[in-house]
């Protein structure tokens, strides 16, 4: 719903801020008060083309801002996460416009910068305004059918149909580029066979280029690590070191033979110990070192045979992969498609049959939840047309005829939404025939059909905000007492807002605002104000929308019974 509405220098407001209520809310007020102006703001704030003349004389700029509270799982929520805009389904939303008096209009989503478009889209999913020509999503031909289906609770037929359709298309694309393969094999079938025989008989495994680039590299090195091997192993050898340790080993362990040391806990002792206990440990990690030495060495020994083996595997590797066109880690892979191809052009008929079985299964199957949809659809819209006819009725609409027509559309168009396009159309006088919603030509009409199909669509819609502008226009009495009753109806599950000039539609509120026009100021200009009327003030504007200008004793009266019969 609308928490608030701030507007500032917006045509004839100069500063407007409304508090709005859950429920049924009436805007009242003389003709050219503004009520229209109202309504303009609120679809500017909903994405509605930006206008300079918006701007108020004199104004660096105008502004709309809405407050929007939303239940967590509308599908706004999913429209903001998928366009990156940072919103908790948990808070308050707020929507910007801002129109400069030079410079591009400027949209926001919680303070945050987007175009337009986004706006326009929010609005379509939070806000309906019927009336005057303008009936929202009802005159949008394209979203007759998303009203049809939820009427008529088809989301698991709708959810059935696209995905049967999803495997339907999984399935030709799968057939079609088996045909392709098949094509491609059957005609380069004699290629595929000698490169088949190449490739295996090269035998080239995954890895297998890096790991020879690596050993190629050492082995072109293995002089110089030879070399340096052997100087190791000469200077250990030179050094004496492995009988150096020996003697200092055998001398330490002399000395613990001396009589008394070995018992001794004396700091003699202790060093002794410690010497003949690391020179040990030195003269085996000094034998372990030879024998490292000797590995290194036979490791290193130049193998000019192993070189030229890694270079000439390398070399076959490279010129397949450039006779191939492909990466030299590709060539396992090319090996792999070639021998499915291959086994593809000499065996088709298994593939292909099997690939068309699956096809054609997959579209029975679509087909089954297509046609199971299309039932469901049509028994709704006879509900439907009949739900409308009945509301139409106490509308002084009585005389007008719905029909929910259907055409087929090719599969391609349509499939993963069924075989049909649906469109609501309706015949105004008898024998006129039907036609398009557009032919309804009074914006009084209009609304009163708007409010008809919402009446009829009133537990299956999810729009949470809907304004009506004037559905009361040209009529009065029982009619207006009929709209008031259906406005009112429509407010139990979600937020309404009505501009009215008919005391019965006002009584039926449940909130009621007067909007007034203010002398002009200083620039000429009048002011369009607001004013939240409480009891007292109602009874009041009620008998004066009664009455005219001078209200009487029984217009009072009159206004009383009206909100009494609330």
């Amino acid at each position: 719903m609308i928490i608030a509405l701030s507007i500032r220098s917006f045509l004839l407001i100069e500063r407007l801020d409304i508090e709005a209520a859950s429920g049924f809310t009436a805007l009242t007020g003389e003709t050219g008060a503004g009520k229209s102006i109202i309504l303009d703001a609120l679809g500017l704030v909903l994405g509605a083309p930006a206008n300079r003349k918006f701007v108020r004389k004199g104004a660096d700029q105008a502004s709309v801002l809405a407050e929007l509270s939303l239940p967590p799982d509308h599908e706004a929520w999913a429209l903001l996460d998928e366009r990156g805009i940072e919103a908790s389904p948990f808070e308050t939303l707020t929507l910007k416009r801002v129109i400069p008096a030079n410079g591009p209009a400027r949209a926001f989503v919680n303070d945050q910068p987007v175009n337009a478009g986004l706006l326009d889209s929010l609005g379509e999913m939070i806000v309906e305004i019927h009336g005057q020509h303008s009936a929202s999503g009802l005159m949008k031909v394209s979203r007759h059918r998303d009203l049809l289906d939820t009427y008529a609770g088809n989301e698991a037929l709708q959810q059935a149909c696209r995905e049967s359709w999803k495997t339907y298309q999984a399935a030709r694309s799968a057939r079609e580029q088996i045909e392709t393969d098949l094509k491609e094999a059957e005609a380069r079938h004699a290629w595929l066979v000698e490169t088949k025989e190449a490739l295996v008989a090269l035998d080239p495994q995954p890895g297998e280029v890096e790991a020879l680039v690596s050993e190629r590299s050492i082995l072109m090195q293995s002089e110089k690590i030879a070399a340096a091997a052997g100087e190791a192993a000469e200077a250990f050898d030179d050094g004496g070191i492995e009988s150096g340790l020996a003697r200092a080993s055998r001398a330490s362990e002399r000395i613990l033979t001396v009589d008394g040391v070995a018992e001794s806990d004396g700091a003699l002792a202790k060093a002794a110990r410690s010497a003949a206990e690391a020179l040990e440990r030195a003269l085996i990690e000094a034998g372990e070192a030879r024998a490292a030495l000797d590995a290194l060495s036979a490791e290193a020994e130049h193998d000019p045979d192993r070189l030229e083996k890694a270079d000439q595997r390398l070399h076959a590797l490279k010129s397949a992969a450039r006779k191939y066109d492909v990466e030299p880690d590709g060539l396992p892979t090319l090996l792999e498609e070639t021998a499915e191809k291959l086994a593809l052009s000499e065996a088709p008929q298994g593939a292909i049959d099997k690939a068309r079985s699956e096809e054609k299964a997959a579209a029975a199957r679509w087909r089954t939840e297509a046609d199971r949809l299309t039932e469901a659809r049509q028994t709704a819209a006879k509900r439907l047309e009949s739900a409308i006819e009945e509301e139409l009725k106490p509308l002084k609409l009585e005389r007008t005829r719905v029909q929910v027509r259907f055409d087929p559309v090719a599969e391609e168009a349509s499939g993963a939404n069924g075989h049909e396009k649906v469109e609501f159309e309706v015949e105004t006088n008898p024998g006129a025939g039907f036609g398009p919603l557009r032919q309804i030509a009074s914006g009084g009409e209009l609304a009163r059909f708007s409010l008809a199909l919402q009446c009829a669509l009133a537990e299956t819609t999810n729009v949470p905000v809907m304004v009506f502008d004037e559905a009361d226009q040209g009529v009065g009495g029982a009619v207006a007492a009929a709209i008031g009753e259906r406005l009112s109806r429509l407010a139990g599950s979600r937020q309404v807002f009505a501009i009215t000039h008919s005391p019965q539609v006002a009584a039926a509120a449940s909130d009621q605002w007067l909007v007034s026009k203010s002398g002009a100021a200083s620039n000429g200009l009048g002011e369009t104000l607001l004013k939240g009327l409480d009891q007292r003030e109602r009874h009041e504007e009620i008998a004066r929308m009664l009455s005219g200008a001078t209200v009487t004793e029984e217009a009072r009266a009159a206004a009383t019974r009206l909100l009494e019969d609330v």
